[in-house]
């Protein structure tokens, strides 16, 4: 099959999946983005070699538990008196836990903008990789379910938006890039990127993020502006940070010596190669809208 249809289809396939588990139900939501984190763990895992069944349960487990607690709280806690026959009230202080997986997920994020940019060392220590795996990986997983909440109830649109962005942000970095990149944004790490298609790739992911807020989002008349600043905000914030998150998954390939994260989308690589940018960009996001509920 020819290469470019092969990649075609596979990238039509992923969006088509996506996009009806997001708009079908909250749970076919975090179903799906169970199952990207499992394989994305497994491709982790093997870029970093380390051995995968632990950290696979590790982070099925932890994506499961927090998922329920945040947005099942009720129902959590009625089956936790059942088991154990109880008509105890428990309480699960939600904001707490969320500070500090929040805190966690940015001090590994300092350490990858570190490992990136000033980390010359050609081998990660074992509990660099364990805290990678917790920090990069699993945790930005359930910072994305998270955000898909807004700061009320499940709305598709807030995580469709996201994806927008993330790939008008792609798309055109690469186009720009190719059309008048001259000048090398990271040669020694991705050396097709150029600061040309970096700025390219911002000002178009701006555009869409007006565009969402205006036309997609559809906000309340009297809260437009404010709606289309959060989005054009977010949408520097996915230019910028995404950019960081992709180059931060180009440098783990670099050290493993591949060109892909895994072979599970031909034409494309692995899901970690699809979500690197999202991933990176799920906590400052979560952040930014803890910011915003706080200042409202």
């Amino acid at each position: 099959m020819n290469e470019t249809l092969k990649r075609g289809i596979s990238g039509a396939i992923y969006i088509i999946l996506l996009l009806a588990s997001i708009l079908y139900s909250t749970e076919s939501f975090f179903i799906l983005f169970g199952i990207f984190l499992v394989i994305t763990v497994y491709e982790f895992c093997n870029l970093i070699q380390i051995h995968k069944l632990f950290p696979i349960l590790f982070g099925t487990v932890l994506y499961t538990i927090v998922t329920l607690v945040s947005h099942y709280n009720k129902i959590t806690t009625d089956t936790i008196n059942n088991i154990f026959n109880t008509d105890l009230e428990i309480s699960i202080n939600i904001q707490q836990l969320d500070v500090v997986l929040l805190v966690v997920a940015l001090v590994v994020s300092i350490k990858c903008i570190l490992f990136l940019f000033y980390d010359n060392i050609q081998k990660i220590s074992t509990s660099s990789k364990y805290l990678y795996l917790l920090g990069y990986i699993i945790l930005p997983f359930v910072f994305i379910t998270k955000i898909s909440f807004g700061i009320n109830d499940y709305n598709p649109k807030i995580i469709i938006g996201l994806f927008i962005l993330i790939w008008t942000n792609d798309t055109f970095a690469y186009i720009v890039g190719k059309s008048i990149g001259r000048t090398k944004l990271f040669e020694k790490i991705s050396p097709k990127k150029t600061i040309e298609g970096f700025f390219g790739g911002v000002v178009f992911a701006v555009l869409a993020g007006y565009l969402i807020s205006k036309y997609y989002i559809r906000a309340n008349p009297q809260f437009s502006d404010r709606s289309i600043l959060i989005w054009t905000s977010i949408a520097v914030i996915v230019g910028i940070v995404g950019t960081v998150g992709d180059l931060i998954e180009s440098k783990f390939k670099r050290i493993a010596g591949v060109k892909d994260s895994g072979s599970i989308m031909p034409g494309h690589g692995g899901i970690l190669d699809r979500l690197d940018s999202v991933i990176f960009v799920a906590p400052i996001i979560f952040l930014f809208y803890q910011i915003l509920n706080y200042v409202s």
